[in-house]
């Protein structure tokens, strides 16, 4: 029988897990026995790459390690390592192509598999991942919010039945985000997301550099650089000073101290940020700290005790980390997985673990289109509200402006704030929708945006009287022959 499989396709570490005979999720660790894996790849040649503990040693001093891509997803960035160019989707591809390898010999036959992103995640970013897994050559028709995979697991995981509004904090390695959701049971309803795309581990171990190359200079007015001091050994460090108030480092026989309060001086800025968002998210909600029953906290970064106190801070209360937080999301992915996939695949035992989830997520960004205003002033539509409960779908009518009017301005924008200026929005799609000649001034165009679970959105330019009509798909992409052959070359070392 297949097994179903969540993937956490993390910024620094990635993980895999699946639900067992009992209905219990549980992690699969990697060939290497870890129940993480680094999200670094060395390539090794043109045939072979090795993913995980390895590549991490070697991140900063080998030239053909990559690590970090998931920071870059939907962006045109490039990474150039034995002369050929690595996209991060390629990167993601391999990465998950080595989790999948992983699994396989762990549990055999894998039906399909769910891979979390954050919420935060714009459609660009979103629609890479989808073609990321399909790269890598799995059987993905399910993607979930990362926060919303924990809020499941920690549902399932309580022991007792959670009832009420909730906080998900989940700061990683790259990204943070911040849900309110409302649970009843196993029946999650998220009811906003936000966050922030870049804030992370990664930042907090560039900063530690930092602290320790400019005491190192004004000590001992030795030049540090980022080989000797390595992204590995920050975040090992980093990892230290949770445990501890101080700690040495040495280089060249030589030594400095850091202490936690220094670091701490230093991050104080990004963990604010944190708190703001957390804040406003609130504030838009109409919800209060004491109108919460907990905070769940996810990712490794909630270890640090900066960050932990700023949660308290905020929420009045302390996060709850009753579940391993570097699990949290990986475990609810499998749980998910169950729920969505094939369930005459599931025994009896599985189904009763999974048969009462519900899961309601919302969609991550205001979508609207162009049209123009008074003075045919150039404006922003908002045609689907940010955190507005997905699937859905909204029509809005837009009218033709001039006689012999031949065609519609398909565009569509998107943009974190509700935003009218098209200045301040980004453009995703601007097609064309042409209409028959000669027709009067005044004729309807409706325009419906359709958002499914997996925030694949479908937009609809339609012409009433003719009705012709201009389709656009947002938000997935399909690999190309070429981009699967690229993939498909490379053999885990």
């Amino acid at each position: 029988m297949s097994a179903f499989i969540g993937i956490d396709l993390g910024t620094t570490y990635s993980a895999i897990s699946t639900i067992d005979e009992h209905g219990i999720p549980k992690i699969i660790n990697n060939s290497e026995g870890q129940n993480i894996t680094p999200s670094c790849i060395w390539i090794k040649d043109d045939k072979q790459y090795l993913v995980g503990e390895e590549a991490r040693k070697e991140l900063g001093i080998n030239k053909n390690v990559i690590a970090r891509f998931k920071r870059d997803m939907g962006t045109k960035e490039k990474y150039t390592v034995r002369g050929q160019d690595f996209t991060p989707t390629d990167c993601s591809a391999l990465v998950l192509k080595k989790l999948f390898q992983d699994a396989q010999k762990e549990v055999g036959d894998i039906g399909e598999t769910v891979v979390t992103i954050p919420a935060n995640f714009n459609n660009e970013a979103r629609a890479e991942t989808l073609k990321a897994a399909k790269e890598a050559g799995l059987n993905v028709k399910n993607i979930v919010d990362e926060p919303t995979a924990a809020a499941l697991y920690y549902a399932f995981k309580g022991g007792v039945e959670l009832k009420g509004h909730f906080a998900v904090f989940d700061l990683g390695g790259g990204t943070f985000d911040i849900s309110l959701i409302k649970v009843d049971q196993q029946n999650i309803n998220v009811l906003a997301s936000e966050g922030v795309q870049k804030l992370g581990g990664d930042d907090f171990d560039t900063i530690l550099q930092k602290i320790v190359r400019k005491k190192f200079k004004d000590e001992h007015e030795e030049v540090v650089d980022g080989q000797d001091y390595t992204k590995t050994d920050a975040e090992e460090d980093k990892k230290s000073l949770s445990k501890r108030d101080s700690l040495k480092v040495r280089f060249n026989k030589k030594r400095v101290s850091v202490t936690r309060a220094e670091f701490e001086e230093k991050i104080s800025s990004l963990v604010m940020q944190t708190e703001m968002v957390c804040e406003s998210i609130l504030a838009d909600q109409n919800l209060t700290a004491t109108d919460l029953e907990a905070v769940f906290m996810v990712g490794g970064s909630t270890r640090i005790p900066l960050v932990q106190q700023a949660v308290e801070r905020v929420f009045k209360q302390k996060p709850t980390q009753s579940v391993n937080v570097d699990e949290a999301v990986v475990l609810g992915a499998s749980l998910y997985a169950a729920f969505k996939g094939d369930q005459s695949k599931l025994t009896k035992v599985q189904k009763a673990s999974v048969n009462r989830i519900k899961v309601t997520d919302v969609c991550p960004s205001y979508f609207g289109t162009f049209y123009l205003g008074e003075n045919h002033q150039k404006l922003v539509s908002i045609i689907i509200e940010k955190n507005t409960p997905r699937p859905c779908s909204v029509t809005q009518s837009f009218y033709t402006t001039h006689e012999g009017q031949e065609g519609i301005d398909c565009s569509i924008t998107s943009a974190n704030t509700p935003e009218t200026d098209p200045s301040f929005v980004r453009l995703l799609s601007d097609e064309t929708l042409k209409l028959p000649a000669g027709r009067p001034s005044g004729q309807e165009i409706q325009v419906t945006y359709s958002f499914d679970e997996n925030g694949v959105m479908l937009a609809s330019f339609l012409d009433v009287e003719s009705e012709k009509k201009t389709d656009i798909k947002i938000g997935e992409i399909d690999a190309s022959p070429a981009e699967k052959n690229k993939i498909d070359a490379f053999t885990v070392d």
